[in-house]
């Protein structure tokens, strides 16, 4: 049987459009509940956003953003002149992907607290020297999480990014690295762990940036 995804959503009769992937164990309610809609409501951002559910099973068996692509991207590139994507923690991460392999389909990136990837990929980096003297091997190529760093190495520049994340969270390294790779004005760090607290005042960051006004 086909995967069929289910999202919440917010419709505000925008032209513009936010995907949001959940972390790992997170559902789309969990965005609501921390006020995500709320803040959303409150400012002076014209734009709709969407929640999707992904759960880890379907992450894991590689069925997930091809059921974003066909289910919720492509649609929405007929309803909306820009597309966003974005993600919390692992959501983040899947983002990422999503734009590497699959360059055109969204027009700007929200990624809040992005997972920077296992330590085996983020070691290997380390031990060739960093980012900049890494060279991916065929192998790693493969991989999706390796080939999110290899984009980064050099990203589009013509494509918006906001980056954030807090300044004790356990992934902050990661996280600062990813950001680093992109304009000063597009990472933000603020005070916080790899929580709700941290993530609603990134959000609230992203909304005054006005992007969508």
């Amino acid at each position: 049987m086909s995967l069929q995804l289910r999202t919440v959503d917010l419709k505000t009769g925008s032209d513009s459009l936010l995907v949001m992937l959940p972390g790992a164990y997170m559902q789309p309610e969990d965005f609501v509940t921390a006020g995500f809609f709320t803040a959303l409501e409150q400012s002076a951002q014209q734009l709709d956003l969407c929640l999707v559910d992904l759960d880890l099973a379907v992450i894991s068996g590689g069925t997930a953003l091809p059921a974003l692509q066909q289910q919720i991207l492509e649609p929405a590139r007929k309803d909306y002149r820009r597309v966003w994507l974005g993600g919390i923690s692992l959501g983040g991460l899947l983002a990422l992907c999503q734009a590497v392999d699959h360059p055109g389909t969204v027009d700007g990136l929200c990624l809040i607290a992005p997972y920077p990837g296992s330590r085996l990929t983020t070691g290997a980096i380390a031990r060739a020297g960093g980012l900049d003297h890494w060279t991916p091997s065929a192998e790693q190529r493969a991989d999706p999480e390796f080939r999110v760093w290899h984009w980064l190495q050099s990203p589009p520049l013509d494509l918006p990014v906001f980056i954030g994340y807090g300044t004790e969270d356990r992934f902050a390294d990661g996280m600062r690295q990813m950001a680093d790779r992109f304009p000063a004005s597009t990472g933000c760090a603020v005070a916080g762990g790899h929580d709700w607290a941290a993530w609603q005042l990134l959000w609230q960051h992203f909304l005054d940036l006005g992007h969508f006004n």
